[in-house]
């Protein structure tokens, strides 16, 4: 919290001293101490032109929006890029994005620094010179590192506080068996997890790994650390058993920027089973590492979500500890207290999801190529062989130049089928449209139907296999469905709708389970949905269950899920509506 009158931070809503309303977020900027060799976070809201450093009283100057240090591993790389191995072992470096800061002036890596093709010489460096950088220079870059913190030390206390305040404020409505930490092996999720920790007292609450098979080895082996070191966590693995990842990719494409399909079923879906195992039906509240710096949508996250229906879990509630924080901050804290994390940083990654995610940068593929050869070559053969299997006429700059990337829709794809609609309206009956199918006619297609309302196989004509949908408020016949022989297609289904004043929406909502029935691909995110935990896939098939619905209608809804199914945004081509 900032006090604008005061002009100073405090971790109350009302400044201790004046007693002002305090306003929650307080922009920071990086200024640098050339005496002390060191960077230093200042509120926006100072006089820049009279800024000090607190350590030597020096003047300091404006260095940056945000940092991070660069850890020994990552400046041999920047030396060796540069043809000037250990130039800067002795300095204090620093970095925001690919601008990087020596003893406090800027070198800036142009995208030419990123695209060299053969990394060889590369590695070859690293390997020769690792030995030395560590024994002689990690000593050094220790020291630059104390004086930071020392500097620092007023920062770090207050968003300690501040975030602990916070912790212990929006858990008191819950129990320690209503708590969860999402902890996904990144240097945000290891923050919150130590504040939970230490803000509550409590090392058993549950940390949940979502675990996409899609991890940096190094997360892998810093998770297992974490573990060990953490024998009172309780620790769940959220993984998906069902599916490969290449398999899907062949079956919709690969995800891109605006089609992540992994996250719902590799990520989100996974983590909503592990909750509904755990914590059954009940509310529960999730601690994240979202900050707001981070992107654009993140922004406009709040940092307490508790109705939101943008959340990708429904039943849960989101708190994010540090969702004010800066990188320089998340630093601060996880360097401050010496907590263990995943060593892809040191090597100069900037985030640590998934290895091989569309959204990753240039610098982040280069990285890959040179500390992970194997799997960046397996996939981009993958992506090359995919290219030209939509018929994409020059598949390796397709790749290369990262247009893949903003790949949409299912062109090219033999499963865009799936997601079309195919119908027809009856010509005898009124309000009943016959739907194509691209597999038989089974009870699987009737449990569909369930969030529509009550499933009656009594109350339906026997001799036409006619099964009734009543209103479950008015218990009136509002569905019919029955098989059909179709010219158009080898399996069809006849449905009408009854006793409405409005066929056209729940038309729409028939219409939606149809499309489910012929392009379910098992993605999770249905279940993702569900409040209830209703919804579920089971032997392969998705699954509702009668007794646990509500018939809130959110799997059917535009308002949760545009299309009715995952898959429409996937593999959609030009054109759906066949009539």
């Amino acid at each position: 919290m900032w006090c604008d009158n005061c002009k100073r931070e405090t971790p109350l809503d009302k400044c201790e001293i004046c007693g002002k309303e305090t306003e929650q977020e307080v922009p920071q900027e990086i200024f640098w101490c050339e005496h002390c060799c060191a960077p230093i976070i200042v509120p926006v809201n100072l006089d820049k032109n009279n800024c000090k450093c607190p350590k030597c009283s020096s003047k300091i100057k404006y260095l940056s929006s945000d940092l991070r240090p660069v850890f020994p591993e990552e400046r041999l790389l920047i030396e060796i890029l540069l043809a000037e191995p250990f130039a800067y072992a002795k300095c204090s470096v620093w970095a925001n994005s690919n601008r990087y800061y020596v003893d406090g002036k800027s070198k800036v890596l142009t995208a030419k620094h990123f695209n060299i093709k053969d990394v060889d010489f590369i590695i070859e460096a690293i390997n020769q010179n690792k030995r030395e950088n560590e024994e002689k220079y990690y000593p050094i870059f220790e020291d630059h590192i104390k004086n930071y913190l020392e500097i620092n030390s007023d920062r770090l206390h207050y968003i300690e506080n501040e975030a602990f305040s916070f912790i212990q404020n929006v858990s008191q409505k819950y129990t320690i068996e209503q708590l969860m930490i999402s902890f996904s092996g990144g240097k945000d999720s290891t923050c919150v997890e130590d504040l939970a920790v230490r803000a509550l007292s409590n090392p058993s609450i549950v940390h949940v790994f979502g675990n996409t098979t899609l991890e940096f080895p190094y997360t892998y082996q810093y998770v297992d650390r974490f573990r060990k070191n953490n024998p009172k966590s309780i620790f769940k693995v959220a993984k998906n058993k069902e599916k490969d990842f290449l398999d899907v990719c062949e079956d919709i494409g690969p995800p891109s920027r605006v089609m992540r399909w992994c996250c719902t079923m590799f990520k989100t879906g996974p983590i909503t089973r592990v909750i509904n195992n755990v914590y059954g039906q009940g509310k529960i509240l999730t601690f994240y590492g979202v900050r707001k710096c981070e992107s654009a949508s993140r922004s406009k996250y709040n940092r307490l979500e508790e109705h939101s229906e943008s959340m990708k879990i429904q039943k849960q509630s989101v708190a994010s500890p540090i969702f004010y924080w800066s990188d320089f901050d998340v630093w601060l804290y996880i360097l401050g207290n010496d907590l263990d994390f995943n060593d892809a940083y040191r090597l100069g990654y900037d985030r640590v999801g998934c290895w091989c995610c569309p959204n990753n940068g240039a610098r982040s593929q280069f990285l890959s190529r040179i500390y992970m050869p194997e799997l960046s070559k397996k996939w981009r053969d993958f992506l090359i062989d995919f290219s030209k299997k939509i018929g994409k006429p020059d598949p390796e700059v397709y790749v290369d130049s990262g247009k893949w990337k903003a790949r949409q829709g299912g062109s090219g794809l033999a499963s865009a089928e799936d997601v079309k609609i195919k119908y027809t309206n009856c010509t005898t009956e009124e309000n009943a449209k016959i739907y194509q199918l691209n597999k038989p006619f089974d009870d699987s297609l009737l449990n569909l139907f369930v969030p529509l309302g009550k499933i009656s196989k009594e109350l339906g004509r026997k001799l036409i296999k006619e099964v009734i949908v009543l209103d479950v408020k008015t218990n009136m016949p509002i569905i019919s469905i029955q098989p059909f022989s179709s010219q158009e297609s080898e399996y069809a289904v006849k449905i009408k709708t009854m006793n409405l004043k409005d066929h056209e929406s729940l038309q729409r909502m028939v219409s939606y389970q149809i499309r489910k029935y012929n392009a379910c691909r098992r993605c999770l995110k249905c279940e993702s949905i569900c409040k209830y935990g209703a919804i579920t896939i089971k032997a392969g098939s998705y699954h509702i269950n009668e007794e646990k619905c509500r018939h809130c209608k959110a799997c059917v809804s535009q308002k949760y899920l545009s299309g009715g199914c995952l898959m429409d945004k996937y593999l959609r081509t030009i054109k759906f509506e066949q009539r």
